[in-house]
């Protein structure tokens, strides 16, 4: 992607979060109402777009949870550089300043042909468009001995919060000279540079309080994203520390002995003082009650409006939703709930339908001093969704450099939260 940079990047991605649509709604007539399920990065985006429209949508967002903890950068939380709370954030300025009523429920059920949400309070939202933000589900089982239950002595930590504590103090309580023992999913998941950067946060703690540990990855996969620069990082910051097995070495992952704290391969069986294990993931389980997931366990949606294939009226934002080359990742979720927001205005007001502009912009941190970027844009084609131009750190970039995608990664953070939660 030589013909771009980062700084035009944002500008386009800017623009495009920017391009405010003009509703035409002649005065007097109802309201239409739009019901968003889940509170996380994608949900909320949706909610903050679609209510900044002129007021002349009625706009609610039901997210049970009062708070949202970020999984990204909660790696940060693992290697002692940011504290949880820091990541932790409301829904205060988004019902004050835009108006948007927050309900802190659960949906139970939808029934696409009344159009409505029942929630398990017992109250039944009505809506004209429904927006589904589920993020992902486990798939419990899918690994032998591995069920919600082992949770509690093999955190996933891959939704932040209680399971991101846990791990924590696992780690900060196992003894210098362990083992901790990362387990990878195969594709697709969320976020997927996430275990890698794990491992390498988890080693910029070990470093420092216990050198002798050592970190090993169990994957069920043969390579990964950004593997040269993860593997670079590995042998300059931490060597012999860190140790990746792919899944054609191990021959997978076969079973877990929850109360060994052992994993069984093919050909071998793993033992970690701390395992943290990362299941397989579908889409959240209310989008597959609601008949929006295929047979590959996501949702598949038209690629300009993000509108489901299987339900029409129903959207998919965020890590559920089936989008081909787009990763799972926040900031894919907010591009992706933007052009939701856009084209379900449209529809509902008449105003100006905009062509779907679709970005993805990454920061991995390699330790607290050490970070790389990546930047995507995406276009629709043929019913789904492809790269156009990338733009990617490279091995060998000057200390000077890293430490200022450092600068900029902390930078974005705020600047996102912002531009999601107010």
């Amino acid at each position: 992607m030589n013909s771009w940079t980062r700084r035009q990047f944002g500008s386009l991605a800017g623009a495009a979060c920017l391009a405010a649509v003009a509703p035409r709604v002649a005065r007097g007539q109802a309201k239409a109402r739009v019901v968003i399920v889940g509170g996380g990065i994608g949900g909320a985006t949706v909610a903050k777009y679609l209510a900044m429209s002129a007021g002349t949508i009625e706009v609610t967002l039901v997210e049970p949870k009062p708070r949202y903890t970020t999984c990204f950068f909660s790696n940060l939380y693992l290697a002692g550089i940011r504290s949880l709370e820091s990541l932790t954030h409301g829904y205060e300025t988004l019902t004050q300043r835009y108006g948007i009523d927050v309900v802190h429920d659960s949906a139970a059920a939808i029934d696409p042909v009344a159009k409505t949400v029942a929630l398990k309070s017992g109250a039944t939202l009505p809506y004209d468009r429904l927006v589904l933000a589920p993020g992902i589900a486990f798939k419990f089982g899918a690994i032998e001995g591995y069920d919600e239950a082992a949770t509690g002595i093999m955190p996933h930590a891959w939704i932040a919060g209680p399971q991101t504590e846990l791990l924590r103090r696992q780690l900060e309580g196992m003894e210098d000279g362990g083992v901790f023992l990362i387990v990878a999913p195969p594709n697709p998941f969320r976020c997927p540079p996430g275990p890698y950067e794990r491992a390498s946060m988890v080693a910029y703690y070990f470093k420092q309080f216990k050198p002798r540990a050592k970190i090993l990855i169990l994957d069920a996969k043969d390579s990964f994203f950004e593997q040269d620069l993860f593997q670079d990082a590995w042998d300059r910051l931490y060597p012999g520390m860190i140790e990746w097995l792919p899944g054609q070495f191990t021959g997978a992952i076969k079973s877990v002995d929850v109360k060994g704290l052992s994993v069984k391969t093919e050909g071998d069986t793993f033992t970690g003082a701390v395992v943290n294990f990362i299941p397989p993931q579908a889409a959240g389980e209310l989008a597959q009650q609601a008949g929006l997931a295929d047979q590959s366990g996501w949702c598949p949606v038209e690629p300009t409006t993000f509108e489901s294939k299987l339900q029409p009226g129903i959207h998919v934002v965020g890590d559920a939703a089936l989008t081909d080359e787009m990763p799972k990742s926040a900031f894919v979720a907010n591009s992706q709930a933007k052009v939701c927001a856009f084209a379900i205005a449209a529809a509902l007001t008449g105003s100006d339908r905009f062509g779907p502009h679709l970005f993805n912009t990454c920061f991995t941190f390699l330790a607290a001093d050490d970070a790389v970027s990546d930047a995507i844009a995406f276009e629709p084609t043929e019913g789904t969704i492809k790269i156009s131009e990338i733009l990617i750190s490279q091995v060998g970039e000057d200390a000077e450099i890293r430490r200022r995608v450092v600068q900029q990664a902390n930078g974005w953070y705020d600047a996102f939260m912002h531009d999601v939660f107010g």
